[in-house]
């Protein structure tokens, strides 16, 4: 339906809704109904003080639609809709309707909140359980076997000698205790970092399949296993726990030069001095690399130059990269404990209560492999999500995500 000012012809002149149009004319004709009309004034000039004929017309108001045709009626509650590229008043419908985001998979494809990031990283578990909880399960299970062989192995070095460093020290049942117990912690300790290769290993290959579930696919475990830049992954993860254990091994050592030449003063300011900024520094490394791996996995380009890119990535994002990482870390340290706990509080029972250490081993060993199945698999959903939002908030990906998504 279009208007008079939509197709050039100029409004026509207001009717009273009472009169009706003669036959052949189209001047309005009176009213029989409405009684006898009065006769027409005589013709002459107007009184000085009689108004014009046109002030007997009342002005249209703002906004008022064109005469004869009166103004669409706005739905209630909603008001005119504004002209294009006017400014949307605050509080209109207009302005808070947005088009929905296309989500072919886990998350939709714009920039991801806090939320959207957690709830897609168990998605992305859901999505695919048998790569993201088989495939976590096995790579922890042998890596937790073996880790606990060389435990039991360090456990009998340490409580030989311990045992020859308390010869001849009363005690009986409890320097024994304490010795068993000085010797499991010593060993846990010391091959508690051989599971950090594997879990760098295991977080490239879970990234596949997270990537996969961006666009609502599937892979399978042997396209997962398959792919060969994960030795990049394992590689870069040796070269940063190298460059940790060595600037670790100089904060310690000057340390103990002090100490050697009785400058306690200065050792104790580089102990709690050079301790903070180590922690510092290795906060900022975390989270500056912390979209290498998702980078060397789902990236064609050389090593160091991937690197390089997945530095320039966390550039202006860092706060939100640490705050999104903690917060993921956070929960999953708890989830794990609910099952680690458990197991370490019935070893420690059992080993009080005259048991083994290998028990108390086995027992906490059981405990790792579930704790940390879970946590690997999340945080590796984790970091893959947070390199899909850097790059669609930097790079718009989520248009390449959306054409790829569509094809087949």
């Amino acid at each position: 339906m279009s208007s008079p000012q939509d197709d050039g012809t100029p409004p026509a002149p207001w009717v009273s809704p009472s009169a009706r149009p003669a036959e052949g004319s189209g001047a309005p004709q009176p009213d029989a109904s409405a009684g006898p009309t009065p006769p027409a004034p005589a013709a002459g000039p107007p009184a000085a003080d009689a108004p014009h004929p046109a002030a007997a017309v009342p002005a249209p108001g703002p906004g008022a639609g064109a005469p004869g045709w009166g103004a669409p009626a706005a739905p209630p509650g909603w008001g005119v809709p504004p002209a294009a590229g006017a400014p949307v008043p605050p509080g209109s419908p207009y302005g808070a309707w947005r088009p929905a985001p296309l989500q072919p998979g886990i998350v939709p494809l714009r920039p991801l909140g806090l939320g959207e990031i957690l709830d897609g990283s168990v998605r992305a578990v859901r999505a695919n359980p048998s790569v993201m909880f088989g495939l976590a399960a096995l790579v922890v299970t042998v890596a937790v076997a073996l880790q606990t062989l060389v435990q039991l192995y360090l456990v009998a070095l340490a409580a030989g000698a311990i045992g020859d460093a308390v010869v001849g020290v009363d005690g009986g049942a409890d320097v024994a205790a304490a010795t068993e117990m000085l010797s499991v912690g010593f060993a846990g300790s010391a091959t508690g970092p051989l599971l950090l290769p594997v879990t760098s290993v295991l977080t490239g290959l879970l990234i596949v399949s997270v990537s996969r579930s961006v666009l609502g696919r599937r892979v399978a475990l042997r396209e997962v296993v398959r792919s060969r830049r994960v030795w990049w992954v394992l590689g870069f993860t040796l070269l940063l726990m190298l460059a940790e254990a060595l600037a670790f091994a100089a904060w310690l050592g000057l340390a103990v030069l002090l100490f050697a030449q009785e400058q306690e003063g200065a050792a104790v300011a580089v102990l709690l001095g050079g301790g903070l900024l180590l922690l510092v520094a290795l906060v900022w490394v975390t989270v500056r690399t912390l979209l290498v791996p998702p980078a060397l996995m789902l990236e064609g380009k050389p090593f160091w130059a991937t690197v390089a890119r997945a530095w320039r990535l966390t550039r202006g994002s860092f706060w939100r990269l640490l705050g999104t990482y903690l917060l993921a870390s956070i929960l999953v340290v708890l989830v794990s404990y609910l099952f680690l706990l458990p197991a370490s509080a019935v070893g420690g029972v059992l080993m009080g209560l005259g048991g083994s250490a290998t028990v108390t081993i086995v027992l906490t060993a059981l405990g790792t492999v579930v704790g940390m199945t879970i946590s690997t698999s999340f945080l590796a959903a984790v970091v893959a999500l947070l390199y899909v939002d850097v790059r669609m908030r930097r790079e718009g990906l989520d248009l390449e995500l959306a054409r790829a998504a569509s094809g087949p």
